[in-house]
C-alpha cells in the first residue's frame, strides 16, 4: 500500500493490517449470529413450545335387567304378566305405595261355568296415584274369595289352604298394573285347609279380591 507521502513504515503497515482483519472477523461473526436467530426462529434459551394434547372419554353403556315374576299360591294360581317399570339410564328408587295409590279389580274369566269346571279369577292392582311407588303384591297378601251371592256367607278363600306365599315387589309407574290369575276347584274349603271339602251346588256366587286391606267391588258368577 502507497500512501501520498511515500511507503509507510513497516510497524504501522503491519498494525493497520491486523486492525483490519479483526474488523473482518467481528464483521464475519455478526453475520454468522444474525442468520442463526433468524433460523431458530427469535426463540429465546429455556423457552418451550405448549403441546396440544386430546383425550377421550370413555361411552357408558346402559345395563339391562330382566326378571320373571314369582306365582301366586292357590288353587292353580298363575301371573297372568304385568307392566314392567320403564327404564332409563338410571331409575330413581320409588317410595312404598300407601293403600289410597293403589286399586284392586277382580275379573272373571266367562260369567256362567258348568258344575266340575274350574272357574278362573283375574287379580288386576293398578296405581292410580301420579308417582311411580313400589308394593309387595305377593300371593301371602293376596286374597280372592267366593261368597254367596248377597255375601252373607263365604265359601271358599285362596288363602284358607295356601296362607303362605312368596314376597313379590313390584315399582308400578303411574297407570300401570300388575295382574295374577287364580283357578278354582269349585270345592268349599275353611281357614288352615279344616274340615272337608265338597263341591258347590249350582247358584249364583260372588268373587272379590283383595290386596291386604285393599278389597275390590264382588263380581258375580254363576255355576249351571
Amino acid at each position: 500500500m502507497l500512501e501520498p507521502n511515500g511507503p509507510l513504515p513497516p510497524e504501522i503497515y503491519w498494525r493497520r493490517r491486523a486492525l483490519a482483519v479483526a474488523v473482518l472477523v467481528v464483521a464475519l461473526a455478526l453475520v454468522i449470529w444474525l442468520v442463526l436467530t433468524v433460523t431458530r426462529g427469535g426463540d429465546s434459551p429455556g423457552t418451550t413450545k405448549a403441546a396440544a394434547t386430546s383425550s377421550v372419554l370413555p361411552t357408558n353403556k346402559p345395563a339391562g335387567a330382566s326378571s320373571s315374576p314369582p306365582p301366586t299360591t292357590g288353587e292353580g294360581a298363575k301371573p297372568s304378566g304385568t307392566t314392567a317399570a320403564a327404564a332409563s339410564g338410571s331409575q330413581v328408587a320409588a317410595g312404598t305405595c300407601p293403600d289410597q295409590s293403589l286399586a284392586v279389580k277382580v275379573t272373571v274369566e266367562q260369567p256362567t261355568y258348568k258344575t266340575g269346571e274350574n272357574p278362573v279369577f283375574g287379580i288386576v292392582i293398578t296405581n292410580i296415584s301420579s308417582t311411580a311407588c313400589s308394593r309387595d303384591v305377593g300371593s301371602g297378601l293376596q286374597q280372592v274369595s267366593v261368597t254367596t251371592l248377597d255375601g252373607q256367607r263365604r265359601l271358599w278363600s285362596s288363602t284358607d289352604c295356601y296362607p303362605d306365599g312368596a314376597p313379590d315387589v313390584r315399582t308400578l309407574n303411574r297407570g300401570e298394573q300388575a295382574a295374577f290369575m287364580v283357578t278354582w276347584s269349585g270345592s268349599t274349603s275353611q281357614p288352615n285347609c279344616a274340615g272337608d271339602r265338597v263341591q258347590v251346588p249350582p247358584g249364583a256366587y260372588a268373587v272379590v279380591a283383595q290386596l291386604g286391606s285393599l278389597r275390590s267391588a264382588a263380581e258375580p258368577f254363576n255355576i249351571a
